[in-house]
């Protein structure tokens, strides 16, 4: 049974959508239908947690908003999502980052940066 379900669940999966980690600075632009209107909201903010695999696979993003933390969890294959941009790329330091949750004010959003030098470029 296993096998049928992965089988059907292949093609729901979209392969653009692990270019990104945990740390990394995002951008999710996401359908929001009112009504009949239909349009896309984006949601930005730091990556803190990946979990599940395959097509049950999620990622938490958190931002500060108005002196509040907002987190909002996201299927990585949804259909809802349009596309998901990466802002910042971080130095990988945990597979979750749930300590940015006790952090206050600037340091909330303080994570290490990778950077590429003008050199590395190709």
């Amino acid at each position: 049974m296993n096998a049928v379900i992965k089988e059907i669940t292949q093609e729901q999966i979209k392969p653009d959508r692990s270019a990104f980690k945990v740390g990394d600075g995002v951008k999710v632009h996401t359908r929001v239908r009112e009504g009949n209107k239909e349009r896309i909201q984006i949601f930005s903010g730091i990556v803190i947690a990946r979990k599940g695999s395959g097509i049950h696979e999620t990622f938490t993003v958190r931002r500060i908003s108005f002196g509040e933390g907002v987190e909002r969890v996201f299927p990585v294959h949804s259909p809802s999502i349009e596309k998901i941009e990466v802002d910042r790329e971080s130095v990988r330091m945990r597979a979750r980052m749930y300590y940015l949750r006790e952090r206050i004010g600037k340091a909330a959003n303080k994570v290490k940066e990778k950077r590429v030098f003008e050199s590395q470029k190709h």
